[in-house]
């Protein structure tokens, strides 16, 4: 079972964030490539005619 810890072991505002932050980057970058990517797929396809 889980461990329950008294609320005291924790502050607010301490906890190092700075991998989820990293992360939180890097997933945004990739939508952004994903979405820009299929936007320039769709305007390819309307220039052309497919």
């Amino acid at each position: 079972m889980a461990e329950h810890h008294p609320a005291t072991e924790h502050v607010p505002g301490t906890m190092d964030i700075t991998e989820h932050e990293r992360m939180f980057g890097a997933f945004m970058k990739f939508w952004v490539y994903l979405f820009g990517g299929a936007i320039l797929v769709l305007i390819f396809l309307a220039l052309f005619n497919s």
